[in-house]
């Protein structure tokens, strides 16, 4: 397996793993129980069916230590890598019915990762090298880790875990302040030092607002390609460290425009709340 992935960077991924096994296998494996011999014993597959980016190889791993440490897992490709349709991307060896208890929770949870990775490489292959791609908090509740780790493994980046991991100022926040300037000051003058203030802005007024009040980081909401262009021109001119974030109406088809800009992060909430399913299937062979 590739350095560059692994359990450490999942979080707490076995109480996610232990939460979906719980969910199938609450009341058993029923059918298992009465068609599969106790003694029998196999070896599986999992197939990639379409191209893809391929993540999560130790999440089924440690998915299938909860369900029988007997069972081994054999991971074929490394973490982050493109695979092929067709491509043998795990091997599974040992009790049948503990192949059989498992195999859903980890289908469950490899396509979902390796939907968002392949989604996120596609996202960072159309941004270009200079146009770092960011994830949003638009998560699938309970599985933040999960996707978090699948951003990175597909060449994105995290934006803040949550509420508490950063400042980002929004347009209910700027309502509740007053303003953008008052809202902008309040942070600056409580957060710490080693903090970044980051602020929603969506008019080129507020561009002017939120610099002039101590911004490190904007963050351009929905604005055409023409105004982001224009509040690019202000922000440099203005303070040329500034951080430029865009979102909203972001599409495959816009990102090579939006690299152009000058623009620092693109952050994509598609990447977690709209992957695309990929077909991943496990395929069972008797001794």
């Amino acid at each position: 397996m590739s350095a560059r992935g692994g359990v450490a960077e999942l979080g707490d991924i076995d109480r996610i793993i232990a939460t979906a096994l719980g969910e199938d296998l609450g009341s058993g494996d029923m059918t298992s129980r009465l068609t599969v011999p106790a003694t029998a014993v196999a070896r599986g597959r999992i197939i990639a069916k379409q191209a893809l980016t391929f993540c999560a190889g130790p999440v089924v791993v440690r998915t299938f230590e909860q369900v029988d440490p007997a069972v081994t897992v054999e991971l074929c490709v490394d973490e982050g890598a493109r695979v092929a349709p067709g491509t043998e991307v795990i091997r599974l060896a040992g009790p049948a019915r503990a192949l059989l208890a498992g195999e859903r929770t980890a289908l469950n949870l490899l396509g979902r990762a390796c939907a968002v990775a392949t989604s996120t490489h596609a996202h960072v292959e159309a941004a270009g090298p200079k146009l770092r791609v960011v994830d949003t908090r638009k998560t699938m509740p309970g599985l933040r880790a999960l996707d978090r780790y699948a951003v990175r493994m597909g060449g994105g980046h995290n934006h803040r875990n949550d509420l508490g991991a950063g400042v980002l100022i929004k347009e209910n926040h700027i309502r509740c302040a007053g303003s953008v300037d008052a809202a902008v000051r309040a942070a600056r003058q409580h957060a710490s030092h080693a903090v970044r203030v980051e602020c929603e802005v969506e008019t080129l007024i507020e561009v002017r607002e939120a610099i002039s009040a101590g911004a490190d980081v904007l963050l351009l909401d929905n604005m055409d390609d023409e105004t982001l262009r224009e509040a690019v021109e202000i922000a440099r001119n203005q303070n040329e460290r500034v951080l430029l974030e865009v979102s909203g109406g972001i599409t495959l088809a816009r990102l090579p425009s939006l690299a152009t800009i000058g623009l620092d992060l693109v952050s994509v909430g598609a990447l977690t709340h709209s992957a695309p399913s990929v077909d991943l299937s496990l395929l069972f062979e008797l001794p």
